[in-house]
């Protein structure tokens, strides 16, 4: 594990030794309390964590960039310099261009919550369905 000047590191927060290359956290890193960071993770320079932060093993997180409390990373994938990511969000694909980003529901009681899952997993259908009905109504025009 490879750290570097001027970096903080909060209680009960695990930092995995890297297996193949060096776990990294350049210079001016802040991590906060409760964060776990995976084997062969990079973070670059002034880069911070807030509490309950997850960032899974060999992902790359580029300089100046925030992780709001609750974020997950998920492994081998990278941010860009200059990434935001707002809390408890789940971050599953590589980010290239710096900004802003959020994912994430607020909790609400489970019978709308499960009400909301089976929309969701019927919006495909509904979509095509919809895509139907344009298609005969220009067909009637």
């Amino acid at each position: 594990m490879v750290l570097g000047n001027d970096v903080e590191v909060g209680a009960n927060t695990t930092i995995d030794r890297g297996t193949i290359g060096d776990t990294v956290l350049e210079d001016g890193v802040k991590i906060d309390n409760l964060v776990q960071i995976g084997h062969n993770v990079k973070i670059g320079r002034d880069s911070a964590a807030a509490a309950c932060v997850g960032i899974a093993g060999s992902a790359t997180i580029g300089e100046r960039c925030t992780l709001s409390g609750g974020v997950g990373i998920v492994g081998h994938l990278s941010l860009a310099d200059d990434v935001h990511i707002t809390g408890f969000s789940m971050v599953t694909h590589n980010i290239h261009v710096a900004g802003v980003y959020s994912s994430g529901l607020p909790a609400r009681p489970n019978r709308d919550w499960n009400r909301t899952v089976a929309r969701i997993n019927r919006l495909d259908k509904m979509a095509k369905q919809i895509k139907a009905l344009e298609h005969s109504a220009k067909l009637g025009d």
